[in-house]
């Protein structure tokens, strides 16, 4: 029982899970958007700070809980954003003033954010698992995950429907609190790292920073956190200000999770065959292009269905692709820290896709400049990843 607990594939499935949970609650936070600002009679750019506050919070305190995995172990990071996560859940439910929602749903969920998702648990699973099943392991540790977001969408809507949005969240604290056995299997301290005493961090870290490839990758990653911020916070009242029922916003979200399963899936198997570079260049491209696309057509039923399906199967496939990259580049000894410091650029992308969503509707009463915004970063970034140096450091290439 203890092999199977301490097994790859249990690595792979408990962490998987959790980063499903902590993704999916943050994949539905636009259904809660309408319901909490209509009782307490905020405008939406009070709701849309506190988001924005949390991409950034997230952002900032990532390339500190990688070090802290990096160096005394990833299982004691994500018990503790567990508990962190449904104690800013709970205080979120019960915010009454716009600044009480900015700390427990912007700062206390931010922060445990960075240690209950693909930062921390990638870094392990990196390390757990053999460099000739890493593609897989990635792919599909992001496919569970993908299930666990697709699963929250119905789940919060059941919820809140029957509950109320308040208790919703009480009920979604308590299962981040449940989740703590789950992070027994993903103990990386033993795992076989041939260049774990290689390095200093420090070194590593400077070694990244020097490197012109490490910023390319960090200024594209922008882009992902501004377009899928942008989308998870704004897209459900966006439908109802064309006159679509709430039904046609909660189903988006859920194609958009159910078909990044299998876009997650295949972008970490397809990591193992070509080059991530191009493949994420490819990404951004198809997601400008399908953004596009749904701004300039008329909105209709079929046509939310449709754009929700593109952008599901490119929603989270630039993680796995980014963090393969890193531990191409730089090796796995210090990939939870050197990812912290790459998804600085993409929870910075987050912060504004929220918070400027939630402004520009305010000032103009649209979203047709985020639009315009989504589909230019993302032209930026495909150009971005294109030249970046993909070969490893001369470190690794001596070793």
């Amino acid at each position: 029982m203890n092999k199977v607990l301490h097994s790859p594939l249990a690595a792979v499935l408990c962490g998987g899970t959790i980063v499903g949970l902590a993704l999916g609650m943050r994949h539905v936070q636009g259904l809660f958007m309408l319901p909490m600002i209509g009782t307490h009679g905020w405008g939406r750019e009070a709701f849309a700070l506190a988001i924005a506050l949390q991409n950034l919070a997230w952002g900032l305190a990532q390339p500190f809980t990688g070090m802290i995995a990096d160096r005394w172990g990833a299982r004691r990071v994500l018990a503790g954003g567990c508990l962190l996560y449904a104690a800013g859940l709970y205080l979120m439910a019960h915010a009454a003033t716009s600044m009480q929602l900015a700390l427990s749903a912007g700062l206390l969920v931010g922060v445990a954010l960075s240690g209950t998702t693909f930062g921390v648990v990638y870094g392990a699973i990196s390390r757990i698992v053999p460099p000739q099943r890493r593609s897989w392991a990635l792919g599909m540790a992001g496919a569970v995950g993908g299930v666990g977001q697709f699963a929250m969408v119905p789940a919060t809507q059941q919820l809140i429907g029957a509950l109320g949005w308040a208790a919703a969240l009480t009920a979604f604290a308590l299962l981040l609190a449940l989740a703590l056995p789950l992070v027994w299997p993903l103990d990386d301290r033993q795992a076989p790292v041939p260049d774990r005493h290689s390095q200093p961090m420090g070194s590593a870290i400077r070694e990244a920073l020097s490197h012109r490839g490490f910023w390319l990758l960090n200024l594209g990653f922008l882009a992902c956190g501004f377009q899928l911020a942008f989308i998870a916070g704004h897209f459900p009242a966006f439908l109802l200000d064309r006159g679509l029922p709430a039904q046609t916003g909660v189903a988006a979200l859920a194609i958009i999770a159910l078909a990044n399963v299998a876009g997650t899936y295949a972008c970490g198997q397809l990591g193992g065959l070509y080059r991530r570079k191009y493949l994420l260049a490819g990404l951004y491209l198809v997601r400008s292009g399908a953004m596009l696309a749904f701004a300039l057509l008329p909105v209709s039923t079929a046509s939310v269905y449709a754009f929700s399906f593109v952008m599901g199967l490119t929603w989270l496939g630039t993680v796995p692709l980014t963090n393969g990259l890193v531990s191409q580049v730089f090796g796995v000894q210090y990939l939870a820290t050197l990812f912290g410091f790459v998804f600085v650029g993409h929870q910075l992308g987050g912060f504004l896709g929220m918070w400027l969503g939630g402004a520009v509707f305010d000032a103009t009463r649209s979203y047709d400049v985020m639009w315009l915004l989504s589909v230019l970063v993302g032209l930026a970034a495909a150009a971005l990843h294109w030249p970046i140096d993909d070969r490893a450091v001369a470190r690794l290439q001596a070793a």
